[in-house]
């Protein structure tokens, strides 16, 4: 399954690490984040949930980028 979220983030290099750490996160498939147009599009494994999921995400996105916001 494939979720958009809208995110914040400041500059391109952010959004890039935000992207890896996601990627890095249990629970995702993949990830790809737009700086362009402030969003991160997620795919998640069989049988996550897509919740449980993003806030792992949050947390880990935190770590290289303190001041990033997800939107879910």
């Amino acid at each position: 399954m494939k979720k958009t979220y809208k995110i914040e983030v400041d500059c391109a290099n952010c959004a890039n690490k935000m992207e890896e750490a996601a990627k890095r996160t249990e629970g995702v498939k993949d990830a790809v984040v737009n700086f362009m147009t402030l969003k991160m599009i997620v795919e998640f494994e069989d049988g996550r949930e897509p919740k449980e999921v993003m806030k792992s995400v949050q947390k880990n996105c935190r770590k290289v980028e303190d001041d990033c916001e997800i939107f879910f």
